[in-house]
């Protein structure tokens, strides 16, 4: 095996045998692979791509490139994975309902990326809690709560922790094959009975036509379910923030009012859709609709909230975090409300905008030793197509210092078009693949 070989491979149109991608990634994981031959890897796939078969195979690789879980339970193993957005707080709701339906849920998670939220951030608003579990503690929380969302340990899938690093110093993060085998490559080594994928398209995605996010979905579900995962994905919108706040705590407390409060509107649609296809793959629903209404009614009763409290607790949260809730997460020493400049009807939002606004205020990260305030952020968004008066109010910034929300007032009004007419709003799921 040689590096300068495979890398030639790729640069000639050829796709490198599974033998051969399994040697480069473990080359990466032991750093027997160069930065320069592993940049020049994604440069190559980036401009001549891989076949469906090549695919696979470097997914794989570069999930044994690492340790890959496998579990002893008596109920499916599920999990779903999101191509991030704004306002999308879909994974706190989803894990405690999947586990209340008779799953359980390892689910492995990221922290905020660019102009989107993470997970693991938004949890980490709550005081106490942990994402940073070892093994034996992270399988326990599971196989006691049902549910345990964390951080992928240094041991799972390292090759492509060192190649996610190198392609985004080398303009290569677009690669669909890249992209395919990073999210894969993690998800797959949790030891997976099934998996679905909320891919995201619109103004506050990474996809922002629907060509492209068709394309990313086709390729994760054909790529996974030939690894032996069955996957399906759900296309859904992001011309809108999912819930009406942006921000850490801001979206722990959107999740909590629907937990607690006989929750519906498009968090609850969105979760019971991606939900019905999990619990209807795995055996646990007659078909998607009866699990999608299993869901839906997991979290109106309530039962959704207790297995959330139950993971909180043993991630190291407050006891009685879902009872007094409002106690617990911060908030930020400066409000200002936001009104509209003149009359009509919210046409359009700049998702990315409003999310790099959010990170701007403290709410993620510029550089990766930057400290996130948890408690920034916007609130009281309005939907898109309502109609506004002049000074109606349109949104809340949260922020820590006062020029700092006046930044971010500007950025906000800048991210909303008004227009004369009401706009044709558009579907909150748009497709679904596999």
């Amino acid at each position: 095996m040689d590096a300068r070989r495979i890398i030639a491979k790729l640069r000639d149109r050829e796709t490198p045998t599974r033998d051969e991608l399994q040697w480069f990634a473990r080359g990466l994981a032991d750093h027997g692979v160069s930065d320069a031959q592993a940049g020049a890897f994604a440069m190559a796939a980036l401009l001549n791509g891989l076949d469906e078969e090549g695919r696979v195979a470097l997914t794989l690789a570069m999930r044994d490139s690492g340790d890959v879980l496998g579990w002893s339970l008596d109920k499916p193993v599920l999990d779903k994975h999101s191509t991030g957005g704004v306002g999308d707080c879909v994974s706190l709701l989803l894990a405690p309902a999947l586990a209340v339906c008779g799953a359980y849920v390892p689910m492995i998670s990221g922290r905020g990326l660019g102009h989107t939220g993470g997970t693991l951030d938004k949890l980490e608003a709550i005081p106490g809690f942990t994402t940073d579990l070892e093994e034996a503690r992270f399988r326990r929380v599971v196989s006691d709560a049902g549910a345990a969302i964390v951080s992928a340990s240094a041991h799972i899938a390292p090759a492509d922790k060192r190649l996610y690093a190198i392609r985004d110093v080398t303009a290569t993060v677009e690669s669909l094959d890249l992209i395919t085998a990073s999210i894969l490559s993690k998800k797959l080594a949790a030891g997976l009975e099934g998996l679905v994928l909320d891919v995201k398209v619109g103004s506050g995605a990474f996809m922002k036509t629907p060509e492209d996010a068709r394309a990313l979905a086709t390729s994760l579900v054909d790529t996974a379910n030939a690894a032996g995962c069955p996957t399906t994905a759900i296309i859904s919108d992001m011309n809108q923030p999912l819930v009406p706040s942006l921000g850490n705590a801001l979206e722990v407390a959107e999740v909590m009012r629907t937990l607690t409060g006989g929750g519906s509107g498009p968090l609850v649609q969105l979760c019971a859709a991606l939900g019905g296809v999990l619990l209807a793959n795995a055996g646990l629903a007659d078909d998607v609709e009866n699990g999608a209404n299993a869901i839906a009614a997991s979290i109106r009763d309530g039962r959704a909230a207790e297995a959330f409290g139950r993971m909180v607790a043993a991630q190291g949260g407050p006891l009685g975090f879902v009872e007094n809730w409002s106690r617990f997460l911060p908030e930020a020493t400066v409000i200002r409300e936001v009104t509209a400049p003149r009359a009509g009807h919210i046409t359009a939002y700049d998702g990315e905008a409003l999310g790099l606004a959010v990170v701007g205020l403290g709410g993620g990260r510029q550089v990766e030793t930057d400290v996130i305030d948890p408690s920034v952020g916007l609130s009281d968004l309005l939907p898109l197509g309502t109609k506004l008066a002049r000074g109606q109010p349109l949104a809340r910034i949260h922020a820590a210092r006062e020029d700092a929300a006046a930044r971010a007032e500007a950025e906000l009004l800048a991210a909303i078009t008004i227009g004369s007419a009401a706009p044709e709003t558009p579907p909150l799921i748009h497709e679904r693949i596999g």
